[in-house]
């Protein structure tokens, strides 16, 4: 298999792979059947019967059967050429693989500093329906956080940059040790990314939110400005295609833990 075929993403820029993927030629597609073999206590991805590799050169190999199945599915699913913009959880799972498993605290270190300056801690000074939104979707998330995390993380209006309690911050870091999981934890470090916030990325990881309702809870603010001024289809486009990472992220830790 070639190793080119799918970019994986860096720490840092989850989504940058995929930019770079939409401006590069799609390699054809080069097998004719994509399907799971267990082999050496793992699922492993087979073209045509043959071990995937992730662009890292290392087995394209999924902790469950499911998970595998999916990303089997995603390779059969190519046409004529082969896209991964189409394939969300291929990219997701050569990251955790050839990033994240080898980054681990890094990662976890990553996500816990959005909790630094989270997304659900900043609030609008008006208008007054803002305000009310904010704080209906955002209040429950931080109640959980505090009575389920035991981390009370401090609420300013503006953005001026407020420290959080070290405890609180020490609580969050503590839930991210207990994913030993680099697949499940790859899937929390996008879905933090996408959204701004460790909170609701663990509140989706821990069963508190589904995903449609973390994801809505990240956009009051621009749900707000599209109610008042109308939707811009670019930024729409750009929404839908960070809406699907956001699925495929949730869909990710699901399935490796079935």
């Amino acid at each position: 298999m070639r190793d080119d075929l799918v970019g994986g993403w860096t720490i840092g820029d989850p989504l940058g792979s995929v930019r770079r993927d939409a401006r590069a030629a799609l390699p054809k597609r080069f097998y004719r059947e994509a399907g799971v073999e267990a082999r050496e206590g793992a699922f492993a991805l087979v073209l045509d019967g043959r071990g995937a590799k992730t662009p890292g050169k290392r087995a394209l190999a999924l902790p469950t059967r499911a998970l595998a199945e999916q990303i089997a599915l995603e390779w059969a699913g190519q046409g004529e050429f082969i896209d991964p913009r189409r394939m969300p959880l291929t990219r997701l799972a050569n990251s955790a693989i050839d990033a994240v498993a080898h980054a681990m605290p890094a990662t976890r270190a990553d996500i816990a500093a959005y909790a630094g300056s989270d997304l659900l801690c900043y609030r609008a000074e008006a208008p007054d329906e803002l305000v009310v939104l904010q704080g209906a979707a955002h209040d429950p998330v931080l109640l959980w956080a505090r009575e389920a995390l035991g981390a009370g993380l401090v609420v300013t209006q503006g953005v001026t940059h407020v420290p959080q309690p070290e405890p609180a911050l020490a609580a969050i870091r503590a839930a991210l040790e207990a994913i030993a999981d680099p697949f499940a934890l790859a899937a929390l470090h996008v879905m933090t990314t996408l959204t701004g916030s460790a909170l609701l990325a663990l509140a989706v990881a821990q069963g508190r939110l589904a995903p449609d309702e973390a994801w809505r809870a990240a956009h009051v603010d621009e749900d707000f400005q599209i109610a008042q001024w109308g939707e811009d289809d670019e930024a729409m486009t750009r929404r839908a295609a960070r809406w699907s990472d956001m699925r495929a992220a949730a869909e990710m830790l699901a399935l490796a833990r079935m």
